[in-house]
């Protein structure tokens, strides 16, 4: 038998056959037969799919708390830079109003 390589397929492509697979409207075997993939490989996506949906609102969470740490970040940093740039204008003025006071 010669060497055939392992089909490859892409994520969009496996989730649109889960879909199908669980809208149910179809047999798992019709759709290995439409598709040409063994049933086996369509109940491997399938089950793997399943397990990985609990993870999908604790990986939501996870991704909404990064989110909100990168905006909080962004104004500390802004707010450093506001803080920075009105030291130098207070030093400045302190500055400015020392040599004012001096000349009268």
């Amino acid at each position: 038998m010669p060497n055939q390589k392992k089909k490859q397929y892409s994520a969009e492509f496996k989730a649109q056959v889960v879909k199908e697979i669980l809208k149910e409207e179809k047999t798992v075997s019709q759709l290995s037969a439409e598709y040409g993939i063994h049933p086996s490989q369509l109940y491997k996506w399938r089950d793997h799919v399943l397990a990985g949906l609990p993870n999908l609102f604790h990986e939501q969470a996870e991704k909404n708390l990064r989110e909100k740490e990168a905006e909080w970040q962004e104004e500390r940093e802004s707010l450093y830079a506001e803080i920075g740039r009105l030291t130098t204008e207070k030093t400045w003025l302190e500055k400015k109003s020392r040599t004012f006071f001096k000349e009268r």
